[in-house]
């Protein structure tokens, strides 16, 4: 398993507009990636522009697809309008 955790930062005010973009694309995940296992948004309790993605995948393969997926590309484009900056990006592998 390839664990992910993307650090996101919104402009001020676009907390709503991301989060609803962002309910979108990972009902989209969830109904078309089987090897998607977690894509949780998740909303400091500190900084109210900090948002953490935690994401789980099968394989390397299932988190290359998940960047190809046309509804990726299109509902990143939409979530970058509300992004301050680009994600920061951890990679993880999972320990048994």
């Amino acid at each position: 398993m390839i664990g992910i955790i993307a650090t996101i930062k919104t402009k001020d005010g676009q907390g709503a507009e991301f989060e609803a973009v962002f309910r979108e694309l990972s009902a989209k995940v969830r109904a078309n990636e089987p090897g998607n296992k977690l894509y949780q948004l998740t909303k400091s309790r500190s900084e109210p522009n900090t948002y953490k993605v935690l994401e789980l995948y099968a394989d390397q393969e299932s988190l290359t697809a998940h960047g190809q997926t046309d509804h990726f590309k299109e509902l990143g484009r939409k979530m970058g309008a509300a992004m301050d900056g680009r994600p920061q990006i951890e990679m993880l592998d999972s320990v048994d």
